[in-house]
């Protein structure tokens, strides 16, 4: 007596050709996406970096404005001090 080999699955041409139909078009549609997104990216990253250049110029006069402060007080705070 020979063992039971289970259920038996048969695959035509007809379902193999579908599904390869099927992840064409599956894969022709991530490749669009693909593009689409690698462009947004490009065009938000070039935007952002605007953004944080501009910040960054604006930002620079602080310190800047600081230092002529402290440079300040001290000379006048000298000038005091040897006035006296």
């Amino acid at each position: 007596m020979s063992p039971d080999p289970g259920p038996v699955v048969v695959i035509g041409l007809k379902e193999i050709y579908d599904a390869v139909t099927s992840m064409s078009a599956q894969m022709t549609l991530l490749a669009h996406q693909h593009t689409d997104l690698t462009r947004d990216f490009a065009e938000h990253k070039i935007d952002h970096e605007a953004r944080i250049r501009s910040l960054e110029r604006s930002r620079w006069p602080l310190p800047s404005l600081a230092v002529l402060v402290s440079i300040a007080s001290l000379a006048l705070a000298v000038i005091i001090y040897t006035t006296r």
